[in-house]
């Protein structure tokens, strides 16, 4: 039998998971917002282009602090495999950021666990049962309703937070494929990186010549690099505090933070497809989660 200090103490450490967790899903919304408003007055390449640079810059002086090898990282395969997928994810997320309702791309990122199981069964041979299946078909099946392909209103702009989705999906598998030896500052430091080259592709294919910021938007843009950055710390610690299957789940708050803003700030209606597409998406993504838990063992006293 586990002894009540080694329960309580797992208590306190999966609250303050979730906390951390909480408080990075709440950043990460702050951050598209902040995002999407600076978008709104500067050029889409420009502000990727800032933010990265802002970002990498904040995790170098970490990596400094910490007297950690800068280029380490980049001797290993998977980093450049990540690197790449955190580049599709990062430029076609924050374009649908920048043209589409900040609510409907938020719904759709919340599929990223349920094709991340996707990808772990076609690329890493992990085992799933027919429920598990079922589950992934239903949480893709959700992200049509929230696309609605069919409908009058449906937009091919509504695609850049799907190939997004994916982007993200595969830099999760191959952080899951990188070095344990690579620090939080490290991660950091090259998805920012990645940010970067995102941020020249993006400028390079609009044409659109680099503008003074004005100070709206410098302020924007400068509260998007602070809740990236803690966001993304905040995310990391809440990984390694508590039990994984306790503290995941609650990735889907940013869904409740992403549907406050875009609703109050932007004014973006809310259809019931939102809302149907959103609950498929995360009962899925929850089912998958609790099936993955582990079942307790207890030893029994000889």
């Amino acid at each position: 039998m586990p002894k009540p200090g080694d329960i309580r103490s797992c208590s306190r450490a999966n609250l303050t998971g979730i906390l951390w967790m909480t408080l990075a899903m709440a950043f990460f919304a702050l951050e598209d917002a902040l995002f999407k408003s600076a978008a709104q007055t500067m050029g889409n390449g420009q502000v990727i282009l800032l933010f990265g640079v802002g970002g990498a810059v904040v995790f170098w002086l970490g990596l400094l602090w910490r007297k950690e090898p800068v280029f380490l990282a980049i001797q290993s395969p998977v980093m450049w495999v990540r690197m790449l997928f955190e580049v599709v994810g990062r430029m076609f997320y924050f374009l649908a950021l920048a043209l589409t309702p900040l609510s409907a791309t938020t719904a759709i990122l919340q599929a990223t666990p349920v094709v991340v199981v996707l990808g772990a069964t076609l690329f890493f041979g992990e085992r799933v049962s027919l429920m598990k299946w079922f589950a992934i078909v239903v949480g893709l099946i959700g992200v049509l309703i929230i696309l609605r392909p069919d409908g009058d209103d449906f937009s091919v702009l509504s695609l850049l937070a799907v190939v997004g989705l994916i982007g993200f999906a595969g830099r999760d598998l191959a952080s899951r494929a990188a070095p344990v030896a690579f620090s939080t500052f490290a991660l950091g430091f090259y998805g920012f990186i990645a940010i970067i080259i995102a941020g020249v592709v993006v400028s390079i294919w609009s044409g659109k010549p680099f503008t003074p910021p004005s100070g709206s938007a410098s302020l924007a843009l400068v509260g998007t690099i602070f809740f990236g950055v803690i966001a993304y710390m905040a995310l990391m610690k809440a990984m390694r505090t508590g039990e994984v299957s306790t503290v995941t789940p609650f990735r889907y708050s940013r869904l409740l933070f992403g549907v406050a803003l875009g609703y109050f700030v932007f004014g973006e209606p809310l259809n019931p497809s939102f809302w149907l597409g959103s609950a498929v998406i995360v009962s899925s993504g929850l089912f998958i989660m609790w099936r993955r838990r582990p079942a307790k063992s207890y030893k029994t006293p000889a």
